[in-house]
């Protein structure tokens, strides 16, 4: 069974993937990592993370995957040697200076090869392996069929991980410079501005390349809009049988900028859909389709999977992002007695609205709103303060961790 691997970008994101079925989550402290704006996390809270994740039965993997310069290997040392304290199963590094200090610093700490490494051959995995490397997250450039001949053609000892969902990069695995050229921060050093993302205005240009007058590119916009640098998400969910024999040992699933919603969707839809594989009774599910669907992405399509990179892949998108669902609430407790569950608040709705409840292992639960109290068991109309705390009646039992969302259009 491949291990389902799941961003965890915060705390709250890390709960809400241990929840909904992930067998090891990846997330950074606040410096070395490829996500600086993400809300990561403090060395403390990086320690009582891991702790959690290990209470759970669930790996925890560090992204180091910076590339770091000269002046800052110091304080990277000690950084390392910090590390040391809270446990972590293996480090994510893309740098080979940083792959040998880890070693020197965190010799016990298994090191899992970045993407940013841009792993695309069966010897290329094996110099990587033979530096020390345990796993090696490939390059999301590859085929599939290019992934089995690596597979076959590296050592068991050796795992292989690759995305299966999420945001691609228009760069070469990431290796981008146009957030620095932009705004000065630099993509390789975890600081990209997604420059990528931003609408650009276009009536309609051609650049041509002065030696290949016949091969115009052009550059139009499209409902207003043009995302010429875009790429589409990944989205592999109806090739799940074909991730499971392709001898991949991790399946990751991209998104630490993403919310806790996005975090319980993606991994319970892969978990349910990873499971029914393995029981051999597998048959796709268009409601696992419905729950990606209700995430924020942008337009889905399988990447490099089925299309080699070096040919047109047609992966841009030409719309911005589709929004998700709104993630209404999550339940604390539940009282069988009364029939009440207790909930924090994420956004604001009335009783009476159509809604759906998400718990792991299940698509979304279609329902109404029942009747809503405040914490003094005063009832209200609806839930209009941000994290605050209310009583719904339920008409069916719920458990700490369910989430409410908004229903389908």
């Amino acid at each position: 069974m491949p291990e389902l691997l799941s961003p965890a970008g915060n705390r709250e994101k890390l709960e809400a993937a241990i929840r909904y079925g992930a067998d090891a989550v990846y997330m950074a402290a606040q410096q070395f990592g490829m996500r600086a704006f993400a809300n990561n996390f403090t060395l403390p809270e990086l320690a009582d993370a891991v702790k959690y994740a290990h209470a759970h039965g669930v790996k925890a993997y560090l992204t180091v995957n910076t590339m770091p310069r000269e002046g800052e290997y110091g304080m990277l040392r000690s950084y390392l040697e910090a590390l040391r304290e809270v446990r972590p199963d293996a480090l994510i590094i893309a740098d080979i200076g940083v792959l040998m200090l880890a070693k020197e610093c965190l010799p016990d700490v298994e090191i899992h090869l970045s993407t940013q490494a841009n792993a695309t051959s069966s010897a290329a995995c094996r110099a990587w392996h033979a530096l020390g490397a345990k796993r090696i997250v490939l390059a999301r450039e590859l085929t599939l069929a290019e992934i089995r001949e690596i597979r076959a053609n590296t050592p068991e000892t050796l795992e292989l991980e690759a995305f299966i969902h999420g945001s691609m990069c228009v760069s070469y695995s990431g290796r981008c410079l146009l957030s620095g050229f932009f705004t000065g921060r630099d993509t390789n050093r975890g600081a990209c501005a997604q420059p990528c993302r931003w609408k650009y205005e276009a009536r309609r240009v051609e650049v041509v390349e002065e030696k290949r007058p016949d091969l115009p590119l052009t550059v139009e916009e499209y409902n207003g809009e043009s995302f010429v640098f875009s790429s589409k998400d990944t989205c592999m969910i109806r090739h799940v049988p074909e991730l499971m024999e392709s001898g991949i040992d991790s399946f990751k699933i991209e998104g630490r900028m993403k919310s806790a919603y996005y975090a319980a969707v993606v991994t319970n839809t892969y978990r349910m859909a990873m499971d029914r594989y393995q029981m051999g009774n597998y048959a796709f599910d268009e409601a696992w389709m419905r729950e990606l669907d209700s995430v924020s992405h942008r337009e889905y399509a399988t990447g490099y999977y089925f299309t080699d990179s070096r040919e047109d892949a047609n992966l841009t998108a030409f719309d911005g992002y589709i929004k998700e669902k709104a993630y209404l609430a999550t339940a604390l407790s539940y009282d069988e007695e009364t029939g009440e569950a207790l909930f924090v608040q994420k956004n604001k709705f009335v009783s009476g609205d159509r809604i759906e409840l998400l718990t792991p292992g299940r698509v979304g639960i279609p329902l109404v709103s029942g009747a809503l109290f405040d914490e003094n068991h005063e009832p209200i109309e609806s839930t209009p303060h941000p994290y605050m705390k209310f009583y719904m009646k339920m008409p069916f039992p719920v458990k700490a961790g369910d989430i409410i969302r908004s229903a389908a259009e």
